[in-house]
Protein backbone atom coordinates (compact mmCIF):
# COMPACT_ATOMS: atom_id res chain seq x y z
CA UNK A 1 0.00 0.00 0.00
CA UNK A 2 3.01 2.38 0.52
CA UNK A 3 4.52 1.53 -2.80
CA UNK A 4 1.08 2.28 -4.29
CA UNK A 5 1.07 5.80 -2.47
CA UNK A 6 4.29 6.58 -3.52
CA UNK A 7 3.48 5.87 -6.84
CA UNK A 8 0.36 7.65 -7.50
CA UNK A 9 1.95 11.18 -7.15
CA UNK A 10 4.94 10.32 -9.15
CA UNK A 11 2.58 9.24 -11.86
CA UNK A 12 0.56 12.19 -11.24
CA UNK A 13 3.43 14.84 -11.36
CA UNK A 14 5.17 13.03 -14.66
CA UNK A 15 1.74 13.68 -16.25
CA UNK A 16 1.42 17.39 -15.24
CA UNK A 17 4.70 17.63 -16.76
CA UNK A 18 4.04 16.29 -19.80
CA UNK A 19 0.89 18.06 -20.13
CA UNK A 20 2.95 20.84 -19.57
CA UNK A 21 5.25 20.65 -22.34
CA UNK A 22 2.82 19.66 -24.82
CA UNK A 23 2.43 21.86 -27.82
CA UNK A 24 -1.07 23.00 -29.28
CA UNK A 25 -1.23 22.05 -32.83
CA UNK A 26 -3.35 24.82 -33.56
CA UNK A 27 -2.96 27.98 -31.60
CA UNK A 28 -6.14 28.54 -29.17
CA UNK A 29 -7.24 32.58 -28.57
CA UNK A 30 -7.01 33.56 -24.94
CA UNK A 31 -7.91 37.01 -25.33
CA UNK A 32 -8.69 39.92 -27.76
CA UNK A 33 -7.61 42.97 -26.50
CA UNK A 34 -9.00 45.79 -29.12
CA UNK A 35 -7.39 48.97 -28.81
CA UNK A 36 -9.64 52.07 -28.21
CA UNK A 37 -7.13 54.58 -28.64
CA UNK A 38 -5.02 54.93 -31.93
CA UNK A 39 -1.35 54.07 -31.80
CA UNK A 40 0.76 57.14 -30.76
CA UNK A 41 3.35 55.90 -32.68
CA UNK A 42 3.69 51.69 -33.48
CA UNK A 43 2.48 49.22 -31.52
CA UNK A 44 4.96 46.99 -29.56
CA UNK A 45 5.17 44.60 -26.94
CA UNK A 46 2.88 43.51 -24.05
CA UNK A 47 2.97 42.70 -20.30
CA UNK A 48 0.68 41.49 -18.08
CA UNK A 49 0.73 41.57 -13.97
CA UNK A 50 -1.38 39.44 -12.31
CA UNK A 51 -1.53 40.65 -9.18
CA UNK A 52 -3.11 43.76 -10.60
CA UNK A 53 -4.79 41.67 -13.47
CA UNK A 54 -3.76 44.01 -15.90
CA UNK A 55 -2.20 44.03 -19.45
CA UNK A 56 0.06 47.26 -20.53
CA UNK A 57 0.87 47.69 -24.26
CA UNK A 58 3.86 49.73 -25.09
CA UNK A 59 3.68 51.84 -28.18
CA UNK A 60 7.50 52.53 -29.47
CA UNK A 61 8.82 55.22 -31.29
CA UNK A 62 11.90 57.88 -31.87
CA UNK A 63 11.82 60.89 -29.78
CA UNK A 64 11.95 64.25 -31.78
CA UNK A 65 15.48 66.05 -32.17
CA UNK A 66 16.18 67.91 -29.30
CA UNK A 67 16.64 71.96 -29.71
CA UNK A 68 16.89 74.78 -26.97
CA UNK A 69 13.29 74.67 -26.05
CA UNK A 70 12.20 71.44 -26.43
CA UNK A 71 13.99 67.63 -25.04
CA UNK A 72 14.44 64.55 -26.83
CA UNK A 73 10.87 63.26 -25.50
CA UNK A 74 9.39 60.50 -27.17
CA UNK A 75 5.48 60.64 -27.52
CA UNK A 76 5.26 56.79 -27.26
CA UNK A 77 2.47 55.74 -24.65
CA UNK A 78 2.44 53.00 -22.48
CA UNK A 79 -1.92 51.43 -22.17
CA UNK A 80 -3.54 49.74 -19.80
CA UNK A 81 -5.96 47.01 -20.17
CA UNK A 82 -7.79 45.07 -17.88
CA UNK A 83 -7.84 41.22 -18.15
CA UNK A 84 -11.29 41.11 -20.02
CA UNK A 85 -10.07 43.80 -22.40
CA UNK A 86 -11.14 46.48 -21.14
CA UNK A 87 -9.45 49.59 -21.45
CA UNK A 88 -8.57 51.23 -17.87
CA UNK A 89 -5.62 54.54 -18.69
CA UNK A 90 -2.35 55.39 -20.33
CA UNK A 91 0.83 57.47 -19.67
CA UNK A 92 3.74 58.87 -21.50
CA UNK A 93 6.80 58.04 -19.73
CA UNK A 94 8.61 59.74 -22.82
CA UNK A 95 10.66 56.42 -23.98
CA UNK A 96 10.81 54.67 -27.29
CA UNK A 97 9.57 51.71 -26.00
CA UNK A 98 10.49 48.05 -27.74
CA UNK A 99 9.80 45.57 -24.93
CA UNK A 100 7.90 45.48 -21.36
CA UNK A 101 7.19 43.45 -19.37
CA UNK A 102 6.88 42.37 -15.31
CA UNK A 103 9.85 41.54 -13.65
CA UNK A 104 8.54 39.12 -10.99
CA UNK A 105 12.08 40.12 -8.90
CA UNK A 106 11.85 43.40 -8.69
CA UNK A 107 7.78 43.41 -9.02
CA UNK A 108 7.75 46.31 -11.22
CA UNK A 109 7.09 47.07 -14.75
CA UNK A 110 10.17 47.76 -16.84
CA UNK A 111 10.90 48.32 -20.62
CA UNK A 112 13.57 48.09 -22.76
CA UNK A 113 14.12 51.27 -24.99
CA UNK A 114 14.79 51.61 -28.64
CA UNK A 115 18.47 51.34 -29.31
CA UNK A 116 19.74 49.93 -26.05
CA UNK A 117 22.78 48.60 -26.86
CA UNK A 118 24.41 51.97 -28.88
CA UNK A 119 24.28 50.59 -31.81
CA UNK A 120 23.29 53.51 -33.94
CA UNK A 121 25.24 55.91 -31.21
CA UNK A 122 24.46 57.21 -28.09
CA UNK A 123 21.04 58.71 -27.57
CA UNK A 124 19.43 60.29 -23.98
CA UNK A 125 16.83 58.05 -22.52
CA UNK A 126 18.40 54.91 -23.90
CA UNK A 127 18.21 51.95 -21.48
CA UNK A 128 15.98 49.93 -19.32
CA UNK A 129 13.76 52.04 -16.57
CA UNK A 130 10.65 51.10 -14.52
CA UNK A 131 7.44 52.56 -15.10
CA UNK A 132 5.43 53.88 -11.68
CA UNK A 133 1.98 52.66 -11.35
CA UNK A 134 -0.32 53.39 -8.91
CA UNK A 135 -1.46 51.27 -5.90
CA UNK A 136 -4.53 49.53 -8.64
CA UNK A 137 -2.18 48.88 -11.39
CA UNK A 138 -3.07 52.38 -13.28
CA UNK A 139 0.19 53.63 -14.97
CA UNK A 140 1.78 57.31 -13.89
CA UNK A 141 4.21 59.14 -16.14
CA UNK A 142 6.88 58.78 -14.23
CA UNK A 143 9.70 56.43 -14.02
CA UNK A 144 13.18 55.18 -12.41
CA UNK A 145 16.59 53.98 -14.47
CA UNK A 146 17.38 50.65 -14.27
CA UNK A 147 20.55 50.51 -16.62
CA UNK A 148 22.10 52.93 -19.21
CA UNK A 149 22.38 51.72 -22.90
CA UNK A 150 24.29 48.12 -23.07
CA UNK A 151 26.62 47.00 -26.67
CA UNK A 152 25.23 43.51 -24.91
CA UNK A 153 22.17 43.64 -26.60
CA UNK A 154 23.52 43.74 -30.38
CA UNK A 155 21.33 44.78 -32.83
CA UNK A 156 19.53 48.69 -32.39
CA UNK A 157 15.83 47.05 -33.25
CA UNK A 158 15.86 44.02 -30.53
CA UNK A 159 12.88 43.39 -28.89
CA UNK A 160 14.78 41.67 -26.08
CA UNK A 161 12.87 38.49 -23.68
CA UNK A 162 13.25 38.38 -19.79
CA UNK A 163 14.20 35.62 -18.04
CA UNK A 164 13.26 36.42 -14.34
CA UNK A 165 14.46 33.24 -13.40
CA UNK A 166 18.37 33.64 -14.35
CA UNK A 167 18.08 37.69 -14.54
CA UNK A 168 19.08 37.25 -18.17
CA UNK A 169 17.74 39.04 -21.39
CA UNK A 170 17.09 36.86 -24.91
CA UNK A 171 17.87 39.53 -27.51
CA UNK A 172 17.36 37.77 -31.13
CA UNK A 173 19.03 39.55 -33.94
CA UNK A 174 17.73 41.07 -37.33
CA UNK A 175 18.36 39.38 -40.56
CA UNK A 176 19.08 36.03 -39.21
CA UNK A 177 18.75 33.36 -36.33
CA UNK A 178 20.89 34.13 -33.67
CA UNK A 179 20.07 35.12 -30.03
CA UNK A 180 21.89 37.19 -28.69
CA UNK A 181 22.51 35.61 -24.23
CA UNK A 182 22.78 39.03 -22.29
CA UNK A 183 23.68 39.36 -18.07
CA UNK A 184 22.57 42.69 -17.40
CA UNK A 185 25.95 43.00 -15.15
CA UNK A 186 28.43 42.45 -18.49
CA UNK A 187 28.97 44.72 -21.28
CA UNK A 188 29.24 42.09 -23.79
CA UNK A 189 26.64 38.96 -24.45
CA UNK A 190 27.39 35.78 -22.45
CA UNK A 191 26.26 33.61 -25.22
CA UNK A 192 25.07 33.04 -28.63
CA UNK A 193 22.13 30.96 -29.45
CA UNK A 194 21.27 29.65 -33.12
CA UNK A 195 17.72 29.13 -34.18
CA UNK A 196 17.34 25.54 -36.28
CA UNK A 197 15.37 27.88 -38.67
CA UNK A 198 15.90 25.13 -41.85
CA UNK A 199 14.55 22.32 -39.87
CA UNK A 200 11.21 24.82 -38.78
CA UNK A 201 10.93 24.70 -42.64
CA UNK A 202 11.60 28.45 -42.21
CA UNK A 203 13.95 31.43 -43.33
CA UNK A 204 15.26 34.69 -41.57
CA UNK A 205 12.83 36.98 -43.97
CA UNK A 206 9.56 34.33 -43.27
CA UNK A 207 9.85 35.07 -39.26
CA UNK A 208 9.78 37.88 -36.60
CA UNK A 209 12.81 39.88 -37.54
CA UNK A 210 13.78 41.15 -33.81
CA UNK A 211 11.53 39.45 -31.34
CA UNK A 212 11.15 35.83 -29.66
CA UNK A 213 9.83 35.16 -26.62
CA UNK A 214 11.03 33.47 -23.66
CA UNK A 215 8.16 31.01 -22.55
CA UNK A 216 9.50 29.26 -19.55
CA UNK A 217 8.50 25.87 -20.19
CA UNK A 218 11.31 23.56 -20.31
CA UNK A 219 12.24 21.96 -23.87
CA UNK A 220 10.23 24.46 -25.51
CA UNK A 221 11.73 27.97 -23.69
CA UNK A 222 11.39 29.98 -27.23
CA UNK A 223 8.66 30.81 -29.40
CA UNK A 224 9.06 32.78 -32.64
CA UNK A 225 6.13 34.11 -35.22
CA UNK A 226 6.42 32.84 -38.69
CA UNK A 227 4.71 35.04 -40.51
CA UNK A 228 5.08 33.84 -44.24
CA UNK A 229 3.68 30.35 -42.51
CA UNK A 230 1.23 31.80 -40.44
CA UNK A 231 2.70 29.35 -37.39
CA UNK A 232 4.20 29.85 -33.94
CA UNK A 233 7.75 27.97 -33.87
CA UNK A 234 8.95 26.35 -30.77
CA UNK A 235 12.90 26.10 -29.88
CA UNK A 236 14.30 24.13 -26.85
CA UNK A 237 16.81 26.42 -24.87
CA UNK A 238 19.51 25.21 -27.22
CA UNK A 239 17.63 26.45 -30.12
CA UNK A 240 16.34 23.27 -31.56
CA UNK A 241 13.50 22.98 -33.23
CA UNK A 242 10.87 21.07 -31.29
CA UNK A 243 7.65 22.12 -32.88
CA UNK A 244 4.72 24.55 -34.20
CA UNK A 245 1.46 25.61 -33.31
CA UNK A 246 -0.90 26.84 -36.50
CA UNK A 247 -2.30 30.37 -36.81
CA UNK A 248 -5.46 30.53 -38.09
CA UNK A 249 -5.20 30.85 -41.88
CA UNK A 250 -7.84 34.01 -42.00
CA UNK A 251 -4.93 36.06 -39.98
CA UNK A 252 -3.46 39.03 -41.88
CA UNK A 253 -0.22 39.69 -40.70
CA UNK A 254 1.29 42.62 -42.07
CA UNK A 255 4.36 43.35 -42.54
CA UNK A 256 5.50 45.18 -39.71
CA UNK A 257 4.68 41.72 -37.58
CA UNK A 258 8.52 40.94 -38.41
CA UNK A 259 9.34 43.93 -36.07
CA UNK A 260 6.31 45.03 -34.30
CA UNK A 261 2.62 44.62 -32.53
CA UNK A 262 4.44 41.04 -30.62
CA UNK A 263 4.97 39.70 -26.95
CA UNK A 264 4.69 37.49 -24.66
CA UNK A 265 2.56 37.53 -21.72
CA UNK A 266 0.29 35.51 -19.09
CA UNK A 267 1.58 32.33 -20.91
CA UNK A 268 0.34 33.87 -24.37
CA UNK A 269 1.98 35.37 -27.72
CA UNK A 270 0.36 38.22 -28.68
CA UNK A 271 0.11 39.42 -32.32
CA UNK A 272 -1.49 42.86 -33.29
CA UNK A 273 -3.95 42.29 -35.93
CA UNK A 274 -4.32 45.78 -37.96
CA UNK A 275 -6.99 45.36 -39.85
CA UNK A 276 -9.66 44.41 -36.91
CA UNK A 277 -11.60 47.39 -35.00
CA UNK A 278 -10.91 51.11 -35.99
CA UNK A 279 -7.50 50.83 -34.07
CA UNK A 280 -6.59 46.93 -34.82
CA UNK A 281 -6.57 44.10 -32.21
CA UNK A 282 -4.67 42.57 -30.07
CA UNK A 283 -4.66 38.45 -30.09
CA UNK A 284 -3.43 36.44 -27.36
CA UNK A 285 -3.00 32.70 -28.62
CA UNK A 286 -2.15 29.67 -26.52
CA UNK A 287 0.56 27.75 -28.16
CA UNK A 288 1.54 25.45 -25.07
CA UNK A 289 -0.55 23.38 -22.41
Amino acid sequence: MRVLTLLIPIALMTLASTANAEILPEAEVGIKIPMVKKPTTRPFTVAHIPGFKRYYIADGGLAPMGSETEAPYSKSQIHAYDENGKYVNSSRPGYDNRSIYYNTNTHKLETVTYNISSDLGFAPNSGIFSIHLTESGDLKDSSDEISQFNPAFGDSATIPSYDAEHNRYFAKQAHGNNVFIVDPNSREKVGVIALELDKAGAAHDDVSDSFIAYTAVKGEEFALLDVDHKAVLLFDITGKFVGKSALPKTLKLRANNHYTGLGYANQMLFVFHEPEGEFGTYYGFKIQK
